[in-house]
């Protein structure tokens, strides 16, 4: 598998269309260069779940993953199989699954070589980068475009997160943990906060890179069922369960301080960012079933 573009994620949703013309897809707003951030429907249930990826730049191995599930799950519905031993079509009566894949896709295309050395979009991310030399460019880059990383950027203690920023020195647009002049201050951030109010997710799920962990709570929020929820995908994945105390800003911090439901961080592989396509199979296999779980245990 090649590095997974924005232009191949529009390229395939427009195919899973195509042989599936009965599902939902649209795009939940734009990002800080105007590109579309698109969505995928899959289910008609009144319960409601939402699986996001590529929140940072490097980390757009997340993205296949959720489609090759959206791909997986289609063809079983359609079969009138199973997936993961349960029946597709049950799910798709009793849950609407909506995915995010790429919540980043300008930051995406830097990393994954879609704007060319030279270019004036390329040039403008070297300038941002050049304060941090420490930082590879562009494989160490995670923010949009326009320098700001997108998981400090929630109404969740986002002064805590500003505050860890500037002890840092990331105090100017970053390729890495700079919050936003503002919460919501980045088009991306604030398209998916829309988004999920405009919903009734009854448990997210944010899937970025590394470590094979999954981050199941926020502060002193204890969600009604989230640890059992938690101990279960953990089992299914066969990655290590954190108990995370002091995270802020990030996009399950938020749905777990305004909501009280359940949500949960993956970090899937192990390595450097950008993770090797070669880890993609294996990453897959462990998240198959940590897809499945999170519709049938959502309450």
């Amino acid at each position: 598998m090649n590095p997974y573009t924005y232009e191949t994620l529009l390229s395939d949703i427009a195919a899973l269309r195509r042989t599936y013309p009965f599902i939902e897809t649209g795009y939940i707003g734009r990002s800080a260069l105007g590109g579309i951030i698109p969505y995928i429907r899959l289910g008609v249930g009144l319960k409601e779940v939402c699986y996001c990826a590529a929140f940072h730049a490097n980390e757009w191995l997340t993205a296949p993953v959720l489609l090759r599930f959206a791909e997986n799950f289609l063809r079983a519905y359609a079969e009138n199989g199973l997936i993961q031993n349960f029946s597709a079509r049950a799910i798709f009566r009793d849950v609407s699954i909506y995915i995010v894949p790429m919540v980043n896709p300008d930051g995406v295309s830097l990393v994954t070589g879609a704007y060319a050395p030279g270019s004036v979009l390329y040039n403008a991310a070297r300038n941002i980068a050049a304060r941090f030399p420490d930082i590879p460019f562009p494989n160490g880059w995670k923010a949009n475009l326009d320098g700001t990383d997108l998981n400090r950027q929630f109404p969740a203690n986002w002064n805590e997160a500003k505050a860890l920023a500037d002890a840092t020195g990331f105090t100017v647009p970053a390729p890495r943990d700079y919050p936003g002049e503002f919460p919501l201050s980045a088009p991306e951030a604030r398209a998916l906060y829309n988004f999920t109010q405009a919903r009734r997710f009854s448990l997210v799920l944010s899937y970025h890179s590394q470590g094979r962990v999954i981050f199941w709570r926020y502060l002193n929020y204890f969600p009604e069922g989230s640890l059992n929820i938690a101990r279960k995908l953990a089992d299914a994945s066969g990655y290590t369960l954190e108990d995370i105390m002091y995270s802020y800003a990030g996009y399950k911090d938020w749905f777990i301080q305004d909501y009280n439901r359940p949500g949960f961080t993956i970090e899937v592989g192990l390595g450097e960012n950008p993770l090797p396509v070669e880890q993609f199979p294996q990453i897959y296999r462990e998240n198959e079933p940590v897809l499945v779980l999170a519709a049938l245990l959502a309450a």
